[in-house]
């Protein structure tokens, strides 16, 4: 059974990407390539706990297992050690990533308190997108009473886009709510 996202990518957003850009082949059509959830912090050099929560999180949000980050450096100042745990990443592709835009644009966007719509300049040159969020209770499957500590995660979203015109395109005609540029 396809996703909602995948239908929409396949039926409309292709058709309208070629209609704009002109693509001589439907091949140079952008589409997304996978989304990138990470959340690292600062309290886990003192409590190697933290880890754990935010596996827990990511892993509630995402419905795949979270990989664990460790510092590639020892930093003394930091009282940082090579190898210590300090958050956990998940890469979304295929089903699991449609499935996540979906409950992303439809569900967890609409509950932030004042939300205004995304930032459409927080592109790399090279279509990709990142999305930066305060509170991972924005998600429904993060339950409120079970979580230790309010943390942050980035969003990435990586397109086959060539330009930021082209990854803005491809991500608002999925429903990305982003500001209108003044």
């Amino acid at each position: 059974m396809s996703s909602r996202m995948k239908t929409l990518y396949t039926s409309e957003v292709k058709k309208k990407m070629m209609d704009k850009y002109k693509y001589s082949n439907v091949h140079q059509i952008p589409k997304l390539e996978k989304i990138v959830l990470s959340s690292v912090t600062r309290d886990a050099v003192v409590n190697g706990k933290v880890v754990d929560s935010i596996v827990e999180d990511l892993t509630a949000i995402t419905g795949q297992k979270a990989v664990v980050s460790r510092a590639k450096n020892s930093i003394a100042s930091f009282k940082l050690r090579e190898g210590q745990a300090l958050g956990a990443t998940v890469t979304l592709r295929g089903q699991r990533m449609y499935e996540f835009l979906d409950r992303l644009i439809s569900f967890s966007l609409p509950r932030v308190k004042d939300f205004r719509g995304l930032n459409p300049k927080a592109f790399d040159g090279r279509g990709n997108y990142s999305l930066g969020v305060k509170e991972q209770i924005m998600f429904p499957e993060v339950n409120y009473d079970k979580i230790d500590k309010v943390r942050g995660m980035g969003i990435q979203f990586v397109t086959t886009a060539e330009t930021n015109e082209e990854g803005r395109d491809l991500l608002k005609m999925f429903g990305m709510p982003f500001r209108e540029k003044k």
